[in-house]
């Protein structure tokens, strides 16, 4: 004897080896043994074998129509036995066959549109509006999976449909898996046998690899567009005094959110006044403003060669940045010093206008006031001519007294074994690029003497700021690291922590508030403490432990991650495309690690096969493979050793494991199975 029983919602058929009042010992066709309750045993019979059994019932289910058999059946409870019998035996009281029985117990089993479930082979039919609903739901799903094939051939015979290549970054990068646009692209990637990145390419969903990476980042960071809502820019109305010195800022020609600039009074005198003076935003853009809430939004610029997107509108930016020719409010930090010695005697913080006498600018200054200006024992009368000269002099003697203190606090000296590079872009309307621009990589030192001078006098002001918060009480947004040691990050907190890397007791970012918001809003912090001194923790924007300062660190240091990662990607992107344009196949780089080499002139790590194995900084020359411009990749081969070095346990200062090697490849969502970053950049 077998049976056909229901066990875990799949029907299977075996033959009974015993049977008691509540249950069957069944064998399979496999041939294991299996209990099976006796409500779950829905038909016995004595032929055919399970299995042909099974299959006949299988093909006669396939002929049932369902709506004809919703016709037929019971408005009331029914058996699958009674449908089976008045669907087709044409004698209502002469039963159907158990094949036919069986037919029906799968046909209903697997329509639950028309059938609901009332038990162990027991249904009732669906009313006529849910089944109408139902219907037109599975009308909908095959309409819908017609179109993923639709879809999927096009996109495998070359062609990208413009429902897909509307959703594109979606689809790789946050995908809904239940979207039919990536089930197309899944599909297609599957029959194709080509991954969906480069599918989607090979149809021209991907007609620009510039846009890619830019629209990419727009699709993760900026969903709402790069555009800003009408705000009124908010101007200052305080009556501020007006500062006697005459200040100058220190940038390059494309800066419009100047945030910074000095003054110097008393040179000659014996005692020197140090002037720091800060954009002041701060003084008109309240917390929870209409204008504070985008930059709460954005929290940092958006640099990239040739482009940019402010933290702020650009007329809150022109109401404040420090341009020449005009009275400035700023939150002025004065340094009062001994000439000779550098000894500080006093410091005082100021809300005032400060008039601002100059924009110099790097790009063109640089080379008149480099090293060998600086350091030369000749015509120094003459040299003292050059307007803004002997300030210049003065303070590039402050800087390197700054920072040789500084060095022996963090018990080494600063290396600046690498320069840092400048992209230009053949774009002068300063919209936005379109990828194939021509591209000017140039190199300038790190540490040059001009900015030497704008670092440590912003080093000077963010830590003296910093501990002047600590000593009131009033809270701040700091940058701490615990030590040098290996593997120690900087971390940002509320706390007056030292920063190892920098060598001061706390470091609190505050000198650029027009384009970092943590900076604002210590801004806010500082002005509070100018106004109310010792009682500034009282009526200070933010309290101790205030939870939103812990929002804004949170935020803050995931969107400038994102931000700095894009620049960095951005840049390797117009590297290589600099590699194209110049028609360089062959470059002289040093070896790094694993199999991987630093390009010597230009701001590029790439793997290079023949690496492996060299010690850590042996020039080679390398030959450069392919560039795929989606992926930022680009493969080398040594082609012959330069030079012959010993290879040493310790890394170079230059050759720092940590640092961003690559911004490729690309990662995407498809599952086709289902230190010195703390100081003030020059430029920025």
């Amino acid at each position: 004897m077998f049976v056909l029983f229901e066990e875990a919602g799949k029907h299977l058929a075996g033959r009974i080896l015993s049977e008691a009042d509540s249950s069957l010992q069944v064998e399979l066709d496999s041939g294991k043994r299996i209990k099976v309750k006796a409500v779950n045993a829905l038909l016995k019979f004595e032929k055919p074998a399970p299995a042909e059994f099974v299959a006949a019932a299988q093909k006669l289910s396939a002929d049932i129509e369902l709506e004809l058999a919703w016709e037929f059946a019971s408005e009331d409870e029914f058996g699958f036995a009674d449908l089976a019998r008045d669907y087709f035996s044409p004698d209502p009281a002469k039963p159907a066959t158990l094949e036919q029985q069986a037919a029906a117990l799968l046909r209903l089993f697997d329509a639950p549109h028309y059938f609901r479930r009332a038990g162990k082979g027991r249904f009732k039919k669906a009313p006529p509006e849910i089944l109408q609903l139902a219907l037109k739901a599975i009308e909908k799903k095959q309409q819908i999976a017609l179109q993923i094939t639709a879809w999927a051939d096009e996109l495998a015979k070359g062609s990208c449909p413009e429902p897909i290549r509307e959703q594109l970054y979606k689809i790789l990068f946050k995908p809904d898996k239940n979207a039919a646009e990536y089930k197309a692209v899944v599909e297609a990637s599957k029959s194709t046998h080509i991954g969906p990145l480069d599918l989607l390419q090979q149809s021209g969903a991907i007609s620009s690899p510039y846009q890619f990476h830019y629209q990419r980042f727009l699709f993760e960071n900026f969903p709402k567009g790069t555009g800003f809502p009408a705000v009124q820019a908010p101007m200052h109305t305080e009556d501020l005094p007006l500062a006697s010195v005459q200040a100058f800022s220190i940038d390059d020609s494309a800066t419009t959110e100047i945030d910074d600039a000095l003054s110097v009074r008393g040179i000659g005198t014996g005692t020197v006044t140090l002037g720091i003076h800060i954009a002041a935003p701060g003084l008109a853009v309240q917390p929870g403003s209409a204008v504070d809430q985008l930059g709460r939004a954005r929290l940092s610029t958006v640099y990239m060669p040739g482009y940019k997107l402010t933290m702020l509108p650009d007329e809150v930016v022109q109401n404040y940045t420090l341009m020449a020719g005009r009275n400035c409010p700023a939150v002025s930090l004065y340094v009062t010093m001994d000439e000779v010695t550098f000894e500080i005697k006093s410091t005082a913080t100021q809300l005032e206008l400060v008039p601002i006498a100059a924009n110099l600018r790097h790009d063109v200054l640089d080379s008149t006031f480099n090293e060998e200006f600086f350091n030369a024992t000749e015509n120094i009368a003459a040299r003292h001519q050059i307007d803004w000269a002997t300030e210049l002099i003065y303070l590039h003697e402050l800087a390197k007294y700054l920072k040789s203190q500084r060095e022996v606090a963090r018990g080494k000296p600063e290396n600046f074994n690498r320069p840092d590079y400048n992209f230009k872009l053949d774009n002068p309307s300063g919209q936005e690029p379109q990828g194939n621009e021509q591209v000017t990589i140039t190199t300038r030192q790190r540490g040059a003497p001009l900015d030497l001078i704008v670092a440590e006098a912003m080093i000077l002001a963010n830590s003296t700021w910093g501990q002047w918060l600590a000593e009131l009480g009033v809270p701040g947004i700091y940058r701490s690291q615990a030590s040098l040691a290996p593997g120690v990050k900087v971390r940002m907190g509320t706390k007056a922590l030292a920063h190892a890397g920098l060598g001061v007791k706390s470091y609190a970012w505050s000198t650029s508030p027009l384009r970092r918001y943590t900076d604002l809003v210590n801004q806010w912090q500082i002005i509070a403490c100018v106004r109310h001194g010792r009682t500034a923790a009282l009526v200070a924007p933010f309290k101790p432990k205030d939870a939103e300062l812990f929002s804004i660190i949170s935020g803050f240091d995931a969107a400038y991650g994102a931000y700095n990662g894009y620049q960095s990607g951005i840049e390797r992107y117009w590297t290589l495309k600099y590699l194209q344009q110049k028609g360089i196949t062959e470059l002289v780089a040093t070896a790094f690690k694993d199999n991987l080499v630093r390009a010597d002139d230009l701001p590029l790590v790439l793997p290079a096969s023949g690496a492996l194995g060299l010690p850590r900084g042996a020039r080679v020359r390398v030959k450069l493979g392919e560039i795929d411009e989606i992926t930022l990749d680009i493969s080398s081969a040594v082609m012959e050793r330069l030079d012959v070095v010993a290879d040493t346990p310790d890394a170079p200062a230059d050759m720092d494991d940590d640092e961003d090697l690559s911004a490729g490849p690309i990662a995407i969502a498809v599952d086709v199975n289902e230190g010195p970053e703390d100081v003030a950049t020059p430029g920025h």
